[in-house]
Order: structure tokens, then sequence, then C-alpha cells
């Protein structure tokens, strides 16, 4: 066992094993795509923003972040946040795939280098996803960082979730839902949330419970559209 898990960080950590990892990755992620019958609600908020060339913050969970490349519509601008942990890596060379920018690091450090990287991108005119439980949790709770994001860069916050009928749900901190294919899917927006520039700390707490909300509303109703048990917040 042990080497086993040796050889998988040898690999992980090498830019060709990196490489391999994610075109395998990109390659299911278009067959579960494909292969899946899906139902989309709310796309008349993102289409709008879209159609106003209006860059948004999309939000969804980590342990969702599997098939958002295809959820997002891979000829918008978007630039995806991703730790810069092992996995966050990964998830980085797999998107990649789709012509997505990643921007590196966590949305929980509000002062941090990625806190301004999604600023100026928003600012630039291309939205950015982000997970606001990532990168460890806990699982389903909306740090400050993303709010605080929102609020300088004058950007709406737009939750999103996906669910699939056939998945395997993994014993991680997320919750990690790894969809198979020939199932049913389904894909919720949420409503969009705004922040003044000159909000107050009490109002950005507002907005982070309001968010957190929203968010676990539409993944509970993404579930229960393709008859599966929601899963619950830590």
């Amino acid at each position: 066992m042990k080497t086993s898990v040796s050889l998988l960080k040898r690999i992980v950590g090498s830019e060709a094993g990196r490489r391999a990892i994610g075109a395998l990755g990109a390659g299911y992620i278009r067959l579960v795509y494909a292969t899946t019958r899906w139902t989309t609600v709310g796309r008349a908020t993102p289409e709008r923003f879209w159609a106003e060339g209006r860059p948004f913050i999309g939000c969804f969970w980590h342990g969702r972040i599997l098939l958002m490349p295809y959820i997002w519509g891979v000829d918008r601008p978007c630039a995806l946040l991703i730790s810069k942990h092992a996995d966050g890596r990964l998830i980085a060379e797999t998107v990649s795939h789709f012509g997505f920018d990643t921007i590196a690091g966590s949305s929980s450090s509000g002062g941090s280098d990625a806190l301004r990287a999604i600023v100026r991108a928003l600012k630039a005119g291309s939205s950015v996803g982000i997970t606001p439980d990532g990168p460890r949790g806990p699982r389903m709770r909306t740090s400050a960082g993303v709010v605080q994001a929102a609020r300088l860069a004058g950007a709406p916050l737009l939750p999103v979730s996906v669910a699939t009928s056939r998945r395997k749900m993994l014993d991680s901190w997320d919750r990690f839902l790894v969809a198979l294919p020939f199932g049913r899917g389904a894909v919720v927006w949420g409503r969009a949330l705004e922040i003044a520039a000159d909000a107050d700390e009490a109002e950005i707490e507002a907005v982070r419970l309001a968010l957190e909300d929203e968010l676990n509303r539409v993944s509970a109703e993404a579930d229960r559209l393709v008859g599966r048990t929601p899963v619950e917040p830590a």
C-alpha cells in the first residue's frame, strides 16, 4: 500500500504525470456529459449576464466541481480559482483542456494575491468560478473571501450546482461527487446576489450567509431532481 501511495505521489508531482491524468480526466468529463440526460433550471440568469457582457462570480461547492467546465459553457471567458495543493494542480491541468484560465490560491485568504487576481480578471471582463468552501472546508460553508472579491470588483455572485443520478460520493471532507455515465443530470442556477462597494462588516456577513443558504438550496434541488438524497453541510 505504501509503495502504491508513493508511486501516485510521484506521478502527481511530475508535470508529465499531471498532463496525462488531466487529459484522462477531461476525456472522462466529456464522456459523462455526452451520455447524461440533462435538466437545467434558472439558466436565464447567467444568460442575461453573458448577453450584457457583465462578468460575475460563479459559486459552486468544492464537491461539485467535476462537471463545471460543461455546466458553465466552454465558450464563455472564465478563470477558475484553484488551490495550490496537489489536487488543485490536477484540476487546473484538467480544466485547461476546456480553455479555462486558472488563478492559484484560496478564497479564504482575504488579502492574498489570489484575491487581487480575481478582481483584476473580473474588471478585465472575465467571469470567475470559485468554490467558497475550498480548498479544505468545512463542507458547504461559505468563506468571506468570495464576498470581498465581489465587493471590490462590483460583480454579482451567482450560485450554481449540479447533480447526477448515477454517481459515487467519495468519503472525503467535501463528499466529492464522481459522476458516472448514462444517467440523469440536473443543473440548477440560483438567484444572483449583489453587494455594495461600501458595504460594512454586517452587510458582508449577511451576503455571506445568503450565498451559503442559496448554494445549499440549489444543491439540494439538483439532488432531488435526479432522485438523490441531498448532501448535508458539515
